[in-house]
């Protein structure tokens, strides 16, 4: 799946929720988000605009890694409408 473009940190944190993250500190242009799903997890996303699509990739890879899932079907999950 190609990652979308235009994401911002914020509306990725959003997304997450349904893999039940929430922020839990702000620091700096940096939120910090836990997730208790599957073992507690924590990830750093940056709180700008536009995520560059490597970071992007990264966090959701990250993610897949905790959840045990394709990196494409957690992108898909988030951003498919």
């Amino acid at each position: 799946m190609r990652l979308p473009r235009d994401v911002s940190g914020r509306e990725l944190a959003g997304a997450l929720r349904r893999y039940g993250y929430e922020v839990v500190r702000e620091t700096g242009s940096h939120m910090r988000l836990t997730t208790e799903q599957g073992g507690v997890h924590h990830i750093t996303i940056p709180d700008h605009a536009n995520l560059r699509v490597g970071t992007l990739a990264g966090i959701l890879a990250d993610v897949a890694a905790h959840f045990q899932l394709e990196r494409d079907a957690v992108a898909a999950a988030l951003f498919e409408r």
